[in-house]
Order: C-alpha cells, then sequence, then structure tokens
C-alpha cells in the first residue's frame, strides 16, 4: 500500500496494491500490520455502509465526546470526500482536505480522531464503506455546517444543489460548534 500524507496531519491518502487480470482484480483494503509499519496502530470497532444517489451531501458529521478515527473507501460509484480539521491545538485547525474516492480509483481516505468528516456523492449507486475506532453514539454527534464560509470547503456541486437531511442543514458554523483541545 502506498501511504501519502495531507496538508492536516494525520489525515492520509491510502492506495492499496490491486492485481488484477481478466477475471477481475483483488486488493487488501485492510492490514493491521501494514497499517502499523506505515505508523498507523489502528483498532476498530464498527464497519458501516451507506448507498446514497448523485447529489447527496453527507456531513460534517463527528462525535465529542467519544471521536472517531475513520477509514472510508467506495465500492460502487464515487464520491469527493472531506475531513476538516477541529483540532484548536492543531496548526491546521479549521482547514480542509478534499479527495475523490471511487470504485475506478479504490483510494481510501484515513480521517484520525478530532476531524469533521463528509462526503459528496458523485454518482447514482455510490457505496460508501467506513471502519470506525470508536462506536458510534448519537447522543455525541455534532454536525458542522456543510457550507462554513470560514471553513470555505470547494464542493463539486457542478451547478447543483445538494440534497441534505435535516440534521445536516442545521449544522452549526465553526464559530459556534463544540471542537477539540
Amino acid at each position: 500500500m502506498l501511504f501519502t500524507p495531507t496538508p492536516i496531519d494525520g489525515v492520509m491518502v491510502i492506495e492499496p496494491k490491486v492485481f488484477g487480470d481478466d477475471r477481475g482484480f483483488f486488493m487488501e483494503s485492510w492490514n493491521a500490520e501494514v497499517f502499523r509499519k506505515a505508523g498507523m496502530d489502528l483498532s476498530f470497532v464498527q464497519d458501516n455502509h451507506s448507498r446514497s444517489s448523485r447529489g447527496v451531501l453527507r456531513g460534517m458529521h463527528y462525535q465529542r465526546p467519544g471521536p472517531q478515527g475513520k477509514l472510508v473507501r467506495v465500492t460502487a460509484g464515487a464520491v469527493f470526500d472531506v475531513a476538516v480539521d477541529l483540532r484548536r491545538s492543531s496548526p491546521t485547525f479549521g482547514k480542509w482536505f478534499g479527495v475523490e474516492l471511487s470504485a475506478a480509483n479504490k483510494k481510501m481516505l484515513y480521517v484520525p480522531e478530532g476531524m469533521a468528516h463528509g462526503f459528496l456523492c458523485l454518482a447514482d449507486g455510490t457505496d460508501f464503506l467506513y471502519k470506525c475506532t470508536s462506536d458510534y453514539a448519537p447522543a455525541n454527534e455534532h454536525s458542522l455546517l456543510w457550507n462554513d464560509p470560514a471553513i470555505g470547503i470547494e464542493w463539486p456541486l457542478d451547478g447543483i444543489s445538494p440534497t441534505l437531511s435535516a440534521k445536516d442543514i442545521a449544522g452549526q458554523p465553526l464559530c459556534e460548534t463544540p471542537t477539540f483541545p
């Protein structure tokens, strides 16, 4: 696997080795020892799978207390995946990083604890899978406003209005949302 650091400490783009032939392909998407050797000693407790249509925007979610690290990937379709640093002690506090993840490019993104996370579906029938380092706790979930101008995420909306949940519409701007030390 190729581990590529991003401008935000702890956020990592991961490209697995893909072995393909006329039958299809094989790839290893998770190996604790390989990740540990790359400096990412992770323990996952939950796997999640969502399916969405083009234009659905899910995020920007995080938990406090009980933050979750997430290893995310797409097995059908494509997303623009985004992490926002909510760690006040970080030099990149309030900054974002985004990358396209797709079934075609097979890239993964690791989003560490202390980040808000979300994605915009770029294709119908997008399957998004993610492993979490702690259990989902609805009472601890927060939503950062997906289009907060103080953050300035450049979503590739191509002239469409995203489809949002009520929770995401009610997201709070960075200046009002709970953050991390």
